[in-house]
């Protein structure tokens, strides 16, 4: 453990982020999984509007560091892919 007192906060402050973080990454996690489930057997309006959700999830832990902008304009670009292949 941290004997500083400058150590010790920086411990306090990673273990807020990391739950913090986490719960962005899982919120990402499920966005997707529900744009995937969506697709597979949903109306085509309900897909867009799943998507369209998806998207300003993603976008928003990108904005806060929690992924990585080009990871989070990979899962965005695969996400519509899908959509539009089968809306087509």
């Amino acid at each position: 453990m941290a004997n500083h007192k400058s150590a010790l906060k920086r411990a306090k402050q990673n273990t807020i982020r990391r739950q913090r973080n986490k719960t962005v990454r899982t919120r990402v996690k499920n966005v997707v999984k529900d744009v995937r489930l969506a697709a597979g057997g949903q109306p085509g309006d309900q897909v867009v509007s799943s998507l369209n959700l998806a998207k300003s999830v993603i976008d928003t832990a990108a904005k806060k560091g929690v992924i990585h902008p080009k990871t989070a304009a990979r899962k965005i670009s695969r996400l519509s892919k899908l959509v539009n292949k089968i809306s087509a």
